[in-house]
């Protein structure tokens, strides 16, 4: 006998966030996904991206759709509200690739998405809901998906996000207007729900943020030629240290990607 789907919850799981939104604000986290995970999506024979708590206004699920497709044409990109009334104000923008849909963390779709986008939802849960509701959303992604999660300013200079897989959490990710830095952890304020109340003397995040902040010092003589050569040379000498894993063709973007194992919490 083939065992049944597990039946969808009778109402969406999650709780309606403020919503606030603005053309633009996802683009380093967009620019991201395309880069990393652009070959996937051109491979998968159902390409579904999903844009997960996407506000007030659909500007983020159309921004991704027009920038995944640049790299992936086939790409369809599904916004997820929990909130009716944002769903029925969505609804006029949906167009070829693009639709609207009531429903929270739990992706209420027949096929499991290839990708999974969710910025700026889990920051007004408490830090305890954060496991539960990453190991939800990794069981809906297909095999080979991603689910990137985390947190950015209101105009999207400054972005700290998680990348998991279905098997958990990857990478950290650390973007910026780079003129808009006194000091790399000034991202500090923007680290996603799981990290930001471990910004503290013990934990791997602060220690990190600590040696950055030590190496953008000692790369003080390269502002002369501007914010984007002193933040390659403080990433270049951060990786004595820490597990970065991209290359310098990120970094010159505002960029760096540390192995989530290197940051993750201390437990007990």
């Amino acid at each position: 006998m083939t065992p049944r789907a597990p039946r969808p919850p009778s109402r969406p799981v999650g709780t309606v966030t403020r919503g606030t939104t603005n053309p633009n604000r996802l683009r380093r986290m967009d620019r991201w996904i395309a880069a990393t995970h652009g070959a996937a999506l051109r491979r998968a024979d159902e390409p579904i991206a999903v844009d997960l708590g996407y506000g007030a206004a659909p500007w983020t699920a159309v921004e991704l759709l027009l920038r995944l497709r640049t790299v992936a044409p086939r790409t369809r990109v599904v916004g997820i509200e929990i909130d009716p009334e944002r769903v029925a104000a969505a609804r006029p923008y949906a167009r070829e690739g693009l639709t609207f849909r009531h429903g929270g963390f739990e992706v209420p779709l027949p096929a499991r998405p290839l990708l999974v986008r969710a910025a700026n939802v889990l920051r007004q849960y408490d830090e305890e809901a954060v496991a539960a509701v990453w190991e939800r959303l990794c069981a809906r992604l297909a095999p080979g998906g991603l689910l990137v999660e985390g947190t950015c300013d209101e105009i999207g200079r400054r972005h700290v996000w998680v990348a998991l897989g279905p098997e958990g959490p990857r990478t950290v990710t650390f973007a910026a207007r780079l003129a808009s830095l006194d000091r790399p952890s000034d991202l500090a304020e923007r680290l996603p729900k799981a990290l930001i109340h471990r910004n503290v003397p013990g934990e791997p995040v602060h220690a990190f943020l600590r040696d950055f902040d030590r190496a953008w010092a000692a790369a003080a003589p390269y502002a002369a030629y501007g914010a984007r050569q002193r933040w390659l040379r403080a990433v270049r000498d951060l990786t004595a240290d820490w597990p970065v894993l991209d290359r310098s063709s990120r970094w010159r973007q505002g960029e760096v990607t540390v192995a989530w194992g290197a940051l993750a919490p201390v437990r007990g």
